[in-house]
């Protein structure tokens, strides 16, 4: 796989979980996190989704 294409971090270097154990930075869980370096680029894109999703909820 090309440098180009592969699904970057969205780690914004604030590492910090919240009470439902999710980072307050890049919005993954703990567990997403650990496993970032193992998924391949479909796993790593469905849990950008998930991160967008508890992006939104954050901000209301």
């Amino acid at each position: 796989m090309s440098v180009a294409n592969k699904v970057r971090s969205p780690c914004v270097s604030i590492c910090a979980l919240n009470e439902d154990d999710v980072c307050i930075g890049c919005h993954r869980s703990s567990d997403e996190i650990m496993r970032w370096m193992q998924m391949n680029s479909d796993e790593r894109r469905e849990v950008l989704r998930l991160v967008a999703e508890r992006e939104k909820k954050a901000l209301i």
